[in-house]
């Protein structure tokens, strides 16, 4: 009789959790305020099982919860209801209602406890890895129905035989630096990003952790190697990617990327890769800047002036995001660095992504360009033809039946 009385107790002991679980689950997330009437206005089982649950909360029974009024600060002479609580100074310092005196660094050293980066966190392990994984993989999909569909694009002219001389080997070398970096800096931060959820299961934490670190390390150093061969590129091709009215028949018709047999008139970079050129730009600019903020924290700040520019435009206040903050403190401008160039890099590789398929499988004869330097002259008339106009113009290509020259 013993046994089955503790066999019962047992039951209910492991049933009570599960039900009040289940209560709390069919508690609607907009119903009254909570009675907190019997812990004397502290949290309650219900707001704990909905936290874990991952519901929101309502925390103005914290919030409001500052101390007596009569009490006085910690730093002054114990009035006649004693003075503050631990807690009661915390929660005032957690929301801003206490006071602050600082020598230096203006309100935002004022904050001692900086709530956004909780914020940041659920956001780094939540839509930003989502939506940026997801755009990705869109792009890959795209790929996949644009090769079904137009399969690979190749030369429609007859081969003459004659190579012409596309690009240099220092435009090559800036290029491949570039582009090299630039891998290097996606994997490692893909590690960083999809590490903790999907490496770890695999590898198991240590050996996440020496991944991690030294994906760190690459991603750290190699930023410089991708600085360089941004300003390289840039400087090397600006001059060949303003936009010209020819570009336009080539966007009227998708560059003949969607038709056989359509070349639509194009100068040494084409309306596509020059669009591309000027994302490979500001993207690069804008990581590179969003980078060089992470490298050296706390010693960079942008978005505090950036705000402020933004302010003045008009624009937030047009989308409903009211006056932005322009007075950050050193750990806001830390996240809202890594948020942005986390989200730039997704973005940047989602383009990157496309490029590398037209620049290889996809297109026939167009990573000649990047490996030796030279394309063939019929594929050049078909994807290039003012450009090889101009050579032949300005007596840089041979006539026909003669070897071309190096340009």
């Amino acid at each position: 009789m013993r046994a089955l009385l503790h066999l019962i107790a047992t039951l209910l002991c492991l049933a009570l959790p599960a039900a009040a679980q289940q209560a709390v689950t069919a508690t609607d997330a907009d119903s009254a305020q909570t009675d907190r009437s019997a812990t004397g206005g502290a949290q309650t089982l219900e707001d704990i099982l909905r936290r874990q649950q991952g519901l929101s909360v309502d925390d103005s029974f914290r919030r409001s919860v500052l101390g007596d009024g009569g009490a006085a600060d910690m730093t002054r002479q114990l009035g006649a209801l004693g003075g503050k609580s631990d807690p009661e100074v915390w929660r005032a310092l957690r929301y801003g209602h206490d006071s602050v005196r600082v020598s230096a660094g203006g309100d935002p050293a004022r904050v001692l406890i900086q709530d956004g980066g909780m914020a940041w966190l659920q956001f780094r392990e939540g839509p930003l890895p989502k939506w940026g994984g997801y755009a990705m993989l869109s792009m890959f999909g795209v790929l996949v129905l644009f090769y079904l569909l137009r399969g690979r694009m190749r030369v429609d002219g007859k081969p003459t035989g004659r190579q012409i001389k596309r690009f240099s080997s220092v435009e090559r070398f800036a290029h491949w630096l570039f582009a090299g970096a630039f891998l290097l800096l996606g994997v490692t931060g893909l590690v960083s990003i999809f590490g903790r959820a999907h490496l770890i299961p695999f590898m198991g934490k240590d050996g996440y952790a020496a991944l991690a670190a030294a994906s760190k390390w690459v991603h750290n150093n190699v930023a410089w190697a991708f600085m360089l061969g941004l300003a390289m590129v840039t400087i090397l091709w600006v001059a060949h990617n303003i936009p010209k009215r020819d570009d336009l028949k080539w966007l009227a018709v998708g560059g003949g990327m969607f038709s056989k047999g359509i070349h639509p008139p194009a100068h040494k970079f084409n309306a596509g890769e020059k669009i591309l050129f000027w994302i490979c730009v500001l993207f690069g600019i804008s990581i590179s800047l969003s980078g060089l903020s992470l490298l050296f924290p706390f010693e960079l700040p942008m978005f505090a002036k950036t705000f402020a520019v933004l302010n003045q435009t008009g624009v937030p206040q047009l989308v409903g995001l009211g006056e932005l903050p322009t007075e950050l403190a050193p750990h806001q401008e830390m996240q809202f660095s890594q948020a942005w160039h986390a989200i730039v890099s997704f973005a940047f590789m989602t383009v990157i992504i496309g490029h590398m398929y037209l620049g290889s499988f996809g297109m026939e004869g167009a990573f000649d360009a990047m490996n030796s330097g030279e394309v063939g002259e019929q594929w050049a008339r078909e994807h290039h033809g003012l450009w090889v106009r101009k050579l032949e113009e300005e007596g840089r290509l041979a006539p026909h039946g003669a070897p071309a020259p190096a340009e």
